[in-house]
């Protein structure tokens, strides 16, 4: 059987996309989800997206992680969905959605920007060395001084496979403050198992960690991913995070069939 898929892209991070609104693919497949992701074998991408009805809002978001399980939620590929959603038109500017962790909205701006509602965090784990929160999925947010040569693939696995959190495992983000509303991040994303250019929910965590340490007072943080730049912003009353979007660009790569 041949399937249509899109690929799009959000600061990096890349997805494949399928329209399953008539509910052809078939979605147990690990296997062929794997194949489809593989970089060298396959298309080629940090995960796959299925955009499927959904009787209540605008479309239902499937993620799966490039190891083809299926996962907790993207930030990025839930803004890159968005963008999908409009080029299919089933949605113009404006959207809402239900994914792993529940409802979302979401609005595409003229540049292109999408703007993605996340959920509410209220709470936070903060230790000497590190912070560690659920955007969507759980993230682990530790300061590191030369973030540029940091080994993040080798040090990152260390703390996704170590005993602090066990076979469940975490998403692990090292940042280095630029100013005093902007961060850099790099970030080792589990079912990926390797560093990727940019994780949504990651940048979420870390800009709500690094108000939470007092790294800085602002409500909206710019964020340096390694592929660009996403941005942050939130309201925060008696340590709890509300009304959490995060922005940034997601664009339409290709579209081709595939057998499968």
């Amino acid at each position: 059987m041949q399937i249509e898929f899109y690929k799009y892209q959000g600061t990096g991070n890349d997805f494949v996309m399928i329209d399953n609104r008539q509910a052809i693919f078939p979605k147990e497949n690990i296997q062929l989800i794997a194949h489809l992701c593989d970089r060298r074998f396959g298309i080629g991408g940090d995960g796959l997206i299925l955009l499927e009805n959904d009787p209540e809002t605008d479309f239902k978001m499937v993620y799966y992680n490039s190891d083809g399980n299926p996962s907790s939620m993207c930030g990025n590929g839930g803004r890159c969905l968005v963008a999908f959603a409009k080029k299919l038109n089933v949605i113009d500017d404006n959207a809402t959605f239900i994914a792993t962790d529940g409802l979302h909205h979401a609005s595409v701006a003229d540049n292109g920007i999408v703007s993605l509602q996340m959920i509410n965090v209220d709470e936070v784990k903060i230790t000497p060395d590190y912070v560690f929160m659920n955007t969507g999925s759980p993230h682990h947010i530790q300061l590191v001084e030369d973030l540029e040569n940091y080994n993040v693939k080798e040090n990152g696995a260390s703390i996704r496979y170590g005993e602090l959190y066990g076979k469940q495992g975490s998403n692990i983000n090292f940042v280095k403050k630029i100013d005093e509303t902007t961060f850099s991040l790099r970030t080792y994303e589990r079912g990926v198992e390797d560093e990727t250019l940019a994780c949504g929910t990651g940048a979420t965590a870390v800009a709500i960690a690094m108000n939470v340490l007092g790294e800085t007072k602002a409500n909206s943080i710019d964020l340096n991913v390694e592929g660009g730049k996403l941005v942050v912003s939130f309201d925060k009353k008696d340590g709890q995070f509300t009304n959490v979007f995060l922005k940034g660009p997601a664009e339409f790569v290709f579209k081709g069939t595939i057998e499968i």
